[in-house]
């Protein structure tokens, strides 16, 4: 097995694709799809997402500095897409697509209310960079679907069955191959764990 030289080139893949959802200064709404996004700080939590200039949610990324970072899944994977390769500029998204709209609860932003995490957003620095600008943004709220909640307390996104965009495909996650720390957990702690599921499994 070898390896080939390839030109430079993003090749940062699988990414989150989520919808990017606006609202201009006149009161238009839009959503764009975005690939380009990722986390940029834990504290203070901020994210950035990468937009073309041309895009037709730019002047209002850029007007307003306000947008909502809507998680995607498998369920709304089409719209998705949708709403990656065709303008607003003549349409309503939300109602070509049948999503549902709701409203942010810091900012001046729709947000889609099928998503199953919602990231409201304010532009702390615009950066522009070639191809995109790369908006960077404080994270000023987040709203989650409570059914993904359980009985303690935690949400279990990967029961929303999230997707990942990979060079021009939209995939599906696959199982778990492991939690956080798992590889320097110590063993008396893993067999530990072993037995509380086995004995789960066996009572159920």
């Amino acid at each position: 097995m070898g390896k080939l030289d390839f030109k430079p080139g993003n090749m940062l893949y699988p990414l989150p694709a989520v919808m990017v959802s606006v609202r201009d200064k006149e009161g238009n709404d839009n959503i764009i799809t975005v690939a380009w996004t990722g986390t940029v700080c834990t504290n203070p939590p901020m994210l950035y997402i990468s937009v073309r200039p041309e895009r037709h949610s730019y002047k209002a990324l850029h007007e307003t500095g306000e947008f909502v970072v809507n998680l995607t899944t498998e369920k709304i994977v089409k719209a998705t897409d949708f709403c990656g390769v065709r303008s607003g500029r003549d349409m309503d998204k939300f109602e070509q697509t049948g999503l549902i709209k709701g409203e942010a609860k810091k900012i001046n932003a729709p947000v889609i209310e099928d998503s199953p995490v919602n990231i409201e957003c304010r532009v702390r620095e615009k950066v522009a960079l070639g191809s995109h600008t790369m908006f960077i943004a404080d994270v000023v709220h987040v709203t989650v679907d409570d059914s993904y909640m359980d009985e303690r307390g935690t949400f279990h996104l990967e029961k929303a069955a999230p997707i990942v965009y990979s060079h021009g495909t939209y995939f599906g996650l696959g199982e778990s191959l492991g939690t956080f720390g798992y590889s320097v957990r110590k063993k008396k702690k893993r067999e530990k764990i072993d037995k509380l599921k086995h004995l789960f499994c066996n009572n159920f």
